[in-house]
């Protein structure tokens, strides 16, 4: 599955995108944040607990209890804030 990330979770992690493969207990996208959160500093730092992260599944917003099967891509937003 490839994984995008953007703007300063990008810039945290120290990778624009990434291909992996997922272990069989990752069904939701509240699964794949702690998954990814336990692959190593950088990423538990972009994507600390109770941060609000903005996730794309093939380019449409998601809910953090969205089922990831059959997904192409996953994107990784920071909020997003406006003025």
């Amino acid at each position: 599955m490839k994984l995008a990330y953007f703007a300063s979770i990008r810039e945290r992690i120290g990778v624009a995108e990434e291909t992996v493969s997922l272990p069989a207990g990752v069904t939701t996208v509240s699964d794949l944040l702690r998954w990814l959160e336990c692959r190593g500093d950088n990423y538990y730092h972009a994507l600390q607990p109770g941060e609000l992260v903005r996730v794309a599944i093939d380019h449409q917003h998601v809910q953090q209890d969205t089922p990831i099967a059959g997904a192409t891509e996953i994107g990784f937003f920071p909020p997003m804030t406006g003025g």
